[in-house]
């Protein structure tokens, strides 16, 4: 149980902040920046939950994401490290979650014959800028992932790469099931 009756507590004055291990890291340190993007993917997913009153569905999918990025941020404030209790990790069955929902989605959607531009709806263009934040916590969480000191474990990396995919296929269902899409066109404006 998270308890939070004193927001301010002035220990980030000398810019460090801790990990869930009690560690202080600098606040620009990787691993701050990785759970701290995804904390922006899932605001970001709070905007686009305002715009979904008539696709419930989907709403009810991004809530459950938005419940497990509070999961993954809670991973990665806890660094994996041999002899220590295990604490709350992503897990496989969040990723198969996911890319069951992906499938769901998908099978309503028409083939593209082109990339699609962010906009059509206010929800499908905040689902285009989720999946970007999206895109930016997973290069930072590889990134982080690749110095042997910093583990991050693979089911972590797997759902955000997922998610990232579920963003796209749900802008496209929030673009009417694609039939809103704004599609590129190729040298367009020569």
């Amino acid at each position: 149980m998270v308890v939070l009756n004193r927001i301010y507590t002035r220990t980030g004055d000398d810019g460090t902040t801790a990990l869930g291990s009690g560690e202080r890291r600098p606040k620009y340190d990787l691993r701050i920046a990785a759970y701290g993007t995804i904390d922006e993917t899932n605001a970001v997913i709070g905007v686009v939950r305002l715009h979904l009153a008539a696709t419930p569905e989907l709403d009810a999918m991004l809530g459950l994401i938005q419940n497990d990025l509070f999961d993954l941020g809670a991973d990665l404030a806890v660094p994996q490290r041999e002899g220590k209790a295990e604490r709350l990790r992503v897990l496989s069955s969040q990723v198969q979650r996911l890319e069951r929902d992906i499938d769901r989605l998908n099978a309503d959607l028409a083939p593209l014959n082109s990339f699609v531009l962010p906009g059509g709806t206010p929800a499908a263009a905040y689902l285009h800028l989720a999946r970007t934040v999206c895109r930016r916590a997973e290069r930072i969480m590889v990134e982080l992932a690749a110095n042997p000191d910093e583990p991050v474990g693979d089911a972590a990396i797997q759902y955000v790469n997922r998610l990232s995919d579920f963003l796209f296929i749900a802008s496209r269902t929030a673009n009417h099931n694609g039939a809103g899409d704004v599609l590129w066109v190729p040298g367009q404006n020569r």
